[in-house]
């Protein structure tokens, strides 16, 4: 067997195209245009390239987008007051706060300044709080879990019942995608560092979300022959072979695990076009939001 890919950029373009004719039809019947506030705070280079591809993805589809930039050594203060204009400001409709901050700063206090109508990245305790809870809804979801979720309902016509595996329990990934299969009636075993015998409890796995941060960590005789695996890592390995000296590998050994699997994700191309395609969707959604306060 091997695995059907999961073309993440494909459906990732279906999204965009959509959250674009929504924009418009706002536009034409009166209404604001959306707008994203993205705040980058220092010089991290990895961050600046993920900012600069959010804002052109806002410029694509007709969003409106507003840059924040502060040096490494700004302060706490200066920080929390950056967001509390754009929480001010009608024409911010969601700010995102690129993490990681630089060192000093609290990340947590940070996002809790973000006003939770606009959290499009959905880490507001609030809105996790309400992820957790039955029959409560968020105003936000998280949007790398969201895209993840996504791409499995395109992939499988239904979530209830299958037996999930979430290998990975961060606040960003794990712990919000657990909760979003729970809701979509899986029964869902979260894996971390202290779970033992990891293969075996990975190998019961019908749906398999690896989002761990370890190269190539999943290995072939891991996966359950059928399972649908989505790689959430992105991870840098050197390789002399490839003319930049290294290439992005998921948490997954793809040439391994496509032999196994029934459908899995490809790194890169995967999941990371779904969680700006899921930004822009919420970005919309924080707009219509706005309409009803």
């Amino acid at each position: 067997m091997t695995a059907a890919l999961i073309d993440g950029k494909l459906i990732a373009e279906e999204v965009r195209m959509q959250v674009k004719r929504t924009v418009e039809e706002r536009i034409a019947a009166g209404k604001s245009r959306p707008g994203l506030a993205t705040v980058l705070v220092g010089d991290n280079p990895a961050s600046h390239v993920y900012v600069r591809s959010k804002r052109k993805a806002c410029a694509e589809v007709g969003i409106e987008s507003f840059g924040f930039e502060l040096p490494a050594d700004a302060t706490q203060e200066q920080v929390e007051k950056v967001v509390r204009e754009c929480n001010e400001d009608p024409r911010i409709h969601g700010i995102l706060v690129q993490l990681p901050l630089p060192g000093g700063l609290d990340e947590e206090a940070v996002l809790n300044t973000i006003s939770l109508h606009k959290d499009v990245d959905g880490f507001h305790p609030v809105n996790i709080g309400r992820l957790a809870q039955k029959g409560r809804e968020p105003a936000f979801v998280p949007c790398t879990p969201a895209g993840c979720i996504y791409l499995l309902k395109k992939t499988l016509p239904s979530l209830r019942g299958v037996n999930a595996v979430v290998l990975g329990r961060s606040n960003i990934v794990g712990m919000p995608v657990a909760l979003l299969l729970v809701r979509e009636d899986a029964t869902v075993t979260i894996c971390h560092s202290r779970t033992r015998d990891l293969p075996a409890v990975v190998h019961q796995a019908d749906v398999l979300i690896a989002a761990v941060g370890k190269a190539e960590m999943v290995r072939g005789d891991w996966v359950k022959p059928g399972a649908v695996v989505i790689d959430v890592g992105i991870n840098r390995i050197e390789d002399p072979t490839h003319p930049k000296g290294s290439r992005l590998v998921g948490d997954v050994a793809f040439d391994e695990v496509k032999e196994v699997a029934s459908h899995i994700t490809p790194v890169p191309g995967g999941v990371g076009p779904m969680t700006i395609a899921m930004l822009l969707q919420n970005t919309l959604r924080a707009a219509e939001l706005a309409d009803k306060l």
